[in-house]
This record gives structure tokens, sequence and C-alpha cells, in this order.
């Protein structure tokens, strides 16, 4: 498979949002019910997709006859991928949140597309998730695990861990969507089903959410909010789909291998963190592993 320079300048802009979105994800929902914040965000960029659609084309149509699995593909990409998420982030790190993830995401990826036979394991993957799991666990595990391992700490693991699976099995569900059908109203239409389905239930059953809906949640939700709706919603969400579609969801994927990486970098930038040589050697790891899920088979 030939992979063109827009698809490694899009797969770059992916890592670089999605390595920037833990902390927004860790400090958004703290004011905010998790349900509400995300389905606000979720429903909203939705409608945003699919009205982008129909102004650059004069006209929208909707692959009702898909409507079932693009129902269960929100189901599991948004709904349950972000009430894990989130509720997990609040009893784990944002770092152990991004060791689960980025070290799962890939490798679920694969699991489940070997599973539907969309995929095989070869010499070229088994190499390339040998590197970047392991230099995910290089860069992050001492770190990690350095503090007490808690219960509060361990339910928050199975919570992202949930979550990284659900995201996992809706992005392989969704490759033959995305065959057959405009990538970007796909997206638009996952994300209106998954945010309308959060918003009642953050109403039903989440203290505080009526309350909420003054909207009056501070900068740092709102600036968390906005970030997460543009950029990552709008933008890293849709290239994902189109990835997926061109490359398969385990070389899509591998993009776990790299954006932990720009969150590093973002954190020596902002915070004035020094590089250890074993960091460098957890990335030099992980670039290799992205290195190798992107070459030719």
């Amino acid at each position: 498979m030939t992979i063109t320079t827009r698809q490694r300048m899009m797969f770059a802009i992916l890592c670089f949002v999605w390595g920037s979105t833990w902390i927004a994800m860790k400090q958004g929902p703290l004011h905010v019910p998790p349900a509400l914040f995300a389905g606000t965000r979720w429903t909203l960029a939705g409608a945003l997709q699919l009205f982008f659609v129909w102004w650059q084309t004069g006209r929208l149509r909707l692959p009702w006859q898909s409507l079932r699995t693009i129902f269960i593909v929100a189901m599991l990409i948004n709904a349950s991928n972000q009430l894990f998420m989130l509720y997990g982030l609040r009893y784990v790190g944002s770092g152990i949140g991004a060791v689960i993830n980025s070290g799962l995401t890939p490798l679920s990826l694969l699991a489940f597309a070997v599973v539907m036979k969309l995929e095989r394991i070869n010499q070229r993957v088994i190499i390339a998730m040998g590197l970047g799991v392991g230099g995910i666990l290089v860069l992050f595990g001492p770190s990690a695990l350095a503090g007490e391992v808690t219960a509060a700490t361990l339910f928050g693991a199975f919570l992202v861990t949930m979550g990284t699976f659900t995201y996992s099995a809706g992005s392989v569900l969704v490759r033959p969507l995305t065959k057959a059908h405009t990538p970007i109203v796909v997206a638009g239409m996952v994300n209106v089903i998954g945010g309308l389905t959060l918003l009642p239930i953050s109403l039903i059953f989440e203290p505080g959410s009526l309350h909420a809906l003054n909207f009056d949640w501070g900068w740092v939700s709102w600036a968390s909010w906005l970030f997460l709706l543009g950029p990552a919603s709008l933008g890293a969400s849709t290239i994902f789909m189109i990835l997926v579609r061109d490359w398969g969801p385990s070389r899509a994927g591998s993009f776990a291998f790299v954006s932990p990486i720009i969150a590093v970098f973002e954190g020596i930038a902002m915070n004035g963190e020094n590089l250890t040589l074993i960091e460098a050697v957890g990335m030099a790891l992980m670039l290799a592993g992205a290195w190798f899920a992107l070459r030719k088979a």
C-alpha cells in the first residue's frame, strides 16, 4: 500500500491534536458533569459536520440503510467510550490514562480487525506493536506506577481500559461504512447519535446536570470544551475515519505511538520539564513502532 504525502500530513495532524487532548479531558469535566460535557460537544460537532457537507454540496444524503450499524458504532465510539474515559480520569492521572490508552489502542484495534477478518497479522505488524508498546512502558511506566496503587486507581484504570476497548471495537466496525459512504457524513451521524444519547443520560443520572445547563462552567472547562470540540472532534475524528478507511484500523491506530510523545514535548515546552535518557529511549522505540506500522507491507 502506497502512503501519500497528504495521508502523512493527516496522520501528523491526528497525532498532534490527540496528543494534546489528555489535559483537556482531565480538567474540563472537573466542574461539569462528564456526560453533559461530552454530549453537548459531540452533538454540536456532528451537526456542524453534516451542515458542512450540505453547505459544500447543496445536498445531504444520509446512509439510512446503515443506520443500525451507525447506531452501534455511536454507542461504542462516543457514548460508552466517553463515559468510561471521563469517569475513569476522575480516579487516575492523565499519565496513567495515556499509558493504558496508548498501549492498548493499537493492540485492541488489531485484535478486533483480525477477528472480523479485516486484517492479518504479519511480521511487520508484530514488530510495530512490540516496539510501540515497549516504548510506552519505558516512557511512562516508571512514573505512572511510582505512586501508591489504591482501589480507586485500579477502578479508574479499569474504566479507561473499557473505554479503549469500546473505541477500538467501534473503529473496526466503522471501516466498511467509510468505504461505502463519505467519511465525514459517517462521522457526523455517529457524533450526533452518540451526543444525543449522552445528554438524557446526564440529565437523568448525573447530579447537577440541570444546574450546569446555565453553562456557567468557568474558563478552564470552556477552554477544554472548545479545544475538544474544534480540533479534536471536528478535525481529528474525521481524519481518523478517513485513515481507517484507507489504511485499516491497526495502521491508523499507530497514532497512539506518536501522540504521547507530543504530550511529553508539550510538557517540556510549557512547564520547563527535562527529558531524561530513559524517556528518550522510550520515545525512540515508539517512533520506531510507528515507522514499522506505516511502512509498506
